[in-house]
């Protein structure tokens, strides 16, 4: 079985929707499909939760009114049959009071915001579900909320999903497609609740780890996973094959095709993922697996938003227990390090979220002495076949460098990432150094 994912702009448009119900149906593989919202749409319902918020109603109804002006338009071009566009129209118009009966409520709280949020998901899966009926294909439609649950700590009960996934799957053995919602889940409360962090591409990932999945198809409007940004650098080109730590890699620093959670679960399971492209599906697109291919450079990505931290002290000379020290202050206040570089007597770290920043200061100034943080720095990681006999991978890496200043290194924690630190002004010239430098013939 497979599990296929299709994003907001997958589905943003009818003809979009005629051309996935095309895709899943091309072969006799079993699939779960999931859907994100239509694209727009949760920008459109955040808005209209602002407004509640605010207290206005009016406004609140406004937005309203123009959000079901555009679903009832775009029945109208999915559906061919009197019959499909008045199943359509019935989901819609469900969907959409549930909606307003939200703006009888005082206060607008956070509960009342989450379930409004997940009206995207439970609108466009329905759509479509109700479309693939009219087409006559052997589908079904299985609430996420049924089977998707996070914890107290806001991560997903994966044992929890396998468990009603293994009830709820054999109802429905005689469906080719299953159609699920990406995103939503419940909190232990029993509340609506989201994944937050990847959306839909995690309960892809999730699902395919769940059920074991033969692979895990990621659908977007890019070929798969590119060498480089190709927003900023020209002459990129899709990378055909990443292992789960490289990918991994390239997500947490800055590849907006793919979110890092994604890839825990499929890497938990040996799921592979396949990232593709609905405007191109005869791409081959990126495999994520356990393998990989022999080139040493894959890829770069980069991470905006950094703030070096400059630690200093010496009494770290010759002493244990220092290092523990730091990090300890950066676990009580629940903020991840990045990068990392030391010398006898200094630590050098990077940090992305800056909200206890002082109070991280204020402690570490109680036994250390601190620079001046240096903030809007950029993480460049480039990601590749790093291992101890590779020859002449920094040299190259250094030559493509040799105009632009660094501020920190980091390398070798690992044999799939190289990471540099430079001022956010220098990322674009940065990019394209490393692209001329390591990927031209």
């Amino acid at each position: 079985m497979h599990v296929w994912k299709f994003g907001g702009t997958s589905v943003g448009k009818p003809e979009r929707m005629h051309s996935i119900r095309t895709l899943i149906t091309s072969d006799d593989t079993r699939k779960i499909v999931v859907l994100s919202a239509l694209s727009g749409t949760t920008n459109a319902l955040l808005a209209i939760g602002e407004s509640l918020k605010a207290n206005n109603d009016a406004d609140a109804n406004t937005k309203i009114n123009t959000l079901k002006a555009h679903y009832d338009e775009f029945l109208g071009e999915l559906y061919k049959t009197a019959e499909g566009k008045s199943a359509g129209q019935q989901i819609v118009d469900s969907e959409f009071s549930f909606i307003r009966s939200l703006t009888s409520i005082k206060p607008f709280t956070l509960k009342q915001e989450k379930e409004l949020v997940a009206e995207g998901e439970l609108l466009s899966t329905q759509i479509f579900q109700a479309y693939l009926a009219e087409e006559g294909v052997r589908s079904a439609l299985l609430p996420a909320l049924e089977f998707m649950r996070i914890d107290a700590d806001n991560e997903p009960e994966i044992q929890y999903t396998e468990e009603k996934l293994a009830e709820m799957l054999p109802l429905h053995s005689d469906k080719q497609i299953i159609v699920t919602q990406g995103f939503i889940c419940r909190n232990p409360r029993g509340e609506v609740d989201n994944l937050k962090r990847g959306g839909s591409d995690y309960t892809a990932s999730l699902i395919g780890g769940a059920i074991r999945a033969e692979e895990i198809q990621i659908w977007t409007d890019i070929d798969g996973m590119h060498n480089n940004d190709p927003r900023i650098v020209k002459n990129t080109f899709p990378v055909r094959e990443l292992t789960f730590d490289e990918a991994a890699e390239l997500a947490y620093f800055g590849a907006k095709i793919l979110h890092p959670s994604t890839i825990t679960p499929a890497r938990m399971f040996g799921v592979p993922v396949r990232l593709k492209n609905t405007m191109d599906p005869t791409a081959p697109g990126t495999l994520i697996a356990d393998r990989t291919s022999s080139e040493v450079f894959k890829a770069i990505a980069a991470k905006d938003g950094i703030t070096a931290l400059y630690i200093h002290s010496t009494r770290m000379l010759n002493a244990y227990g220092f290092l523990r020290r730091i990090f300890e202050i950066f676990e009580k206040y629940k903020t991840p390090v990045d990068m990392l570089a030391t010398s006898e007597v200094s630590v050098s770290v990077t940090i992305d979220n800056t909200e206890r920043l002082q109070e991280i200061t204020d402690e570490l100034n109680t036994f250390c002495t601190l620079e001046e943080p240096d903030h809007d720095q950029t993480i460049i990681c480039i990601v590749g076949n790093f291992s101890a006999d590779n020859e002449g991978v920094a040299v190259r890496v250094f030559n493509a460098m040799k105009n632009i200043p660094i501020r920190m290194i980091s390398y070798g924690g690992t044999e799939s990432n190289l990471s540099l630190l430079v001022h956010g002004r220098y990322k674009a010239e940065a990019l394209n150094a490393l692209n001329d430098g390591l990927f031209s013939a």
